[in-house]
C-alpha cells in the first residue's frame, strides 16, 4: 500500500481534530457541570432526565398553586375575623340596648352604632380580593354579592345576593381541587334563625307584657320524629289566674285535648312567668311530644299568642335590620315594652347563630390551609427526591472529567508531536 504525504497530512490532521474536538467536550462539561450535554452523550439518561424534569416543573406548578390558594384563603379569613369582630359588637350592643329603661336618646345612639356596623358587614360582604374580584360572589366574581340598605329591611324587603353558589377552586394536587372561596349566601344569608331547630315568635296584636325565648330542644329525636311542629302557645286570663292552650297552627286542634281549639279553661295548664313551658303531653293529655320547651315571662293579656315554627333561613343582613327597627320602634306602652324585649332576645339568638355560621367556614378555611401545608411539605419531599434523581442523571463526576481532561491534554500534544515528526519524513530533506 502506497502512502502518500497528503495522506499523512490528512490523517494528522484529522487526530488533531478530534483529540481537540473530545479536549473540548471535556471542558465544556466541567464548564456547565453537566455530564450530558447533548443526548447523544448518553440517550437513555437524557430521557429519564427530561421524564424527570417535566415531573419537577409539575410540583413547582403546584407549589404556586398552592402558595396562591394560601393567600386567597388567607384573604378571606381575614375578611370573615373582621366580620366576627362587627357581630361581636352588635352583640354587645343588643345586650346593653335589653333593658326597657333607656331613654330615646340612648336607644338612638345604639341603633346609629349598629347602622355603621351594617355598612361594614356588608362591605365585608362586598370585598374584592387582589385581582379586583368579589371575594363572596361565588363564580360571579365581577358581580356586586349584595346591595341594599337597612330602611328596605326594616321595611320588609329582603337583601338580594347576586352572586352563585359556587365555589372558586384551584389544583394543588395532582389529584386535589382545594375550594379558594365561599359563596355569600353560605357565609351571610343561608344560616339558621332561632335556636337553629326552631324560631319563637309573638302575634302583632298581643297587649300584655310576656316576652318569649328563643327555647331549646329538651328532645332531639322527638322533635324530628313529630308530625306537628307548628304550635300556638294562646293564653286566658280568668280572674287572677292565667291559662294557656298549645294549638296546631295547621289543624287548629288543641294538642292539650286533641279537639277543637281552645280548650276549655279546666283543660288548659296554669302559666307561671319564667317557668319553661314544655311542649309535650303531661298527664291525660292526648300524647304529644315536640321534645322542645320555651319560657315566657311577663304577664300576658287574655287573647296573646306565641308562636313555635321550625327554623328557617335568616340573612344576618335581616338579623341586624331587625335589631335596629326594634331600637328605633315606638314603645311606652305594656305590649310594645314586651315586643321590645322579644325582638332584642331575638337578635342576639340570631346574631350568635350568625357568628357560629361564621366560625363554621372559617374553621372550613383553616381545614383548607392546613391540608395545603401537607401537600406543601410533600412536595418539598418529591422536589428533592427529583432534584437528587436529576443530580445522579446530569451532573458531572469532577475527578473523572478532570483525569479525562488530562487524558486528553496528554493525547492532544502526542498527536501534534507526533504529527510534526511524521510530516518532517519526506524525501526531499534528504536531497
Amino acid at each position: 500500500m502506497r502512502i502518500s504525504s497528503g495522506m499523512i497530512f490528512d490523517a494528522g490532521v484529522s487526530g488533531i481534530n478530534r483529540n481537540t474536538s473530545s479536549l473540548l467536550h471535556v471542558q465544556q462539561q466541567i464548564s456547565a457541570n453537566r455530564r450530558i450535554l447533548t443526548p447523544s452523550d448518553d440517550p437513555v439518561a437524557a430521557a429519564r432526565a427530561l421524564e424527570v424534569q417535566q415531573a419537577s416543573d409539575v410540583v413547582a406548578q403546584f407549589k404556586q398553586n398552592q402558595s396562591a390558594a394560601t393567600s386567597a384563603l388567607g384573604l378571606e379569613e381575614g375578611q370573615l375575623a373582621s366580620a366576627t369582630d362587627v357581630l361581636a359588637r352588635a352583640r354587645e350592643l343588643a345586650i346593653q340596648a335589653g333593658s326597657t329603661s333607656l331613654s330615646t336618646g340612648q336607644r338612638k345612639a345604639i341603633s346609629t352604632e349598629l347602622r355603621s356596623d351594617f355598612d361594614q358587614l356588608l362591605g365585608i360582604a362586598n370585598a374584592t380580593d387582589g385581582s379586583g374580584q368579589r371575594i363572596f360572589a361565588g363564580y360571579m366574581g365581577s358581580t356586586t354579592p349584595f346591595g341594599g340598605s337597612v330602611d328596605n329591611l326594616i321595611a320588609g324587603n329582603e337583601i338580594v345576593y347576586q352572586g352563585d353558589d359556587g365555589q372558586r377552586k384551584l389544583q394543588v394536587s395532582p389529584s386535589r381541587f382545594i375550594e379558594v372561596s365561599d359563596s355569600g349566601n353560605d357565609v351571610f344569608k343561608r344560616i339558621r334563625n332561632g335556636n337553629g331547630t326552631f324560631v319563637t315568635d309573638y302575634a302583632g296584636g298581643n297587649t300584655g307584657t310576656g316576652a318569649i325565648t328563643s327555647g331549646s330542644i329538651t328532645n332531639p329525636a322527638a322533635w324530628n320524629a313529630a308530625t306537628t311542629k307548628n304550635v300556638a302557645i294562646k293564653f286566658t286570663v280568668t280572674g287572677s289566674v292565667t291559662t294557656y292552650d298549645l294549638v296546631d297552627t295547621v289543624s287548629g286542634n288543641s294538642l292539650l285535648t286533641g279537639g277543637a281549639a281552645p280548650a276549655s279553661a279546666a283543660s288548659q295548664r296554669v302559666f307561671q312567668s319564667g317557668q319553661p313551658i314544655v311542649l309535650a303531653a303531661q298527664g291525660a293529655e292526648p300524647a304529644f311530644d315536640l321534645g322542645a320547651s320555651v319560657t315566657v315571662t311577663g304577664a300576658p293579656a287574655s287573647g296573646d299568642s306565641f308562636s313555635v315554627a321550625p327554623s328557617t333561613s335568616q340573612s344576618v343582613f335581616v338579623t341586624l335590620a331587625n335589631l335596629i327597627g326594634a331600637l328605633e320602634a315606638p314603645t311606652g306602652t305594656p305590649g310594645a315594652d314586651a315586643k321590645y324585649v322579644s325582638d332584642i332576645g331575638f337578635a342576639v339568638t340570631n346574631l350568635d347563630q350568625a357568628s357560629s355560621n361564621i366560625l363554621r367556614v372559617r374553621a372550613q378555611i383553616g381545614s383548607r390551609m392546613n391540608e395545603i401545608d401537607s401537600l406543601g411539605s410533600l412536595n418539598d419531599d418529591l422536589g428533592l427526591q427529583y432534584r437528587q434523581t436529576l443530580s445522579n442523571l446530569q451532573d458531572l463526576d469532577y475527578a473523572k472529567a478532570i483525569s479525562d481532561l488530562t487524558h486528553q491534554q496528554t493525547s492532544l500534544q502526542a498527536a501534534q508531536q507526533s504529527f510534526v515528526k511524521i510530516a518532517q519524513l519526506s524525501l526531499f530533506n534528504f536531497l
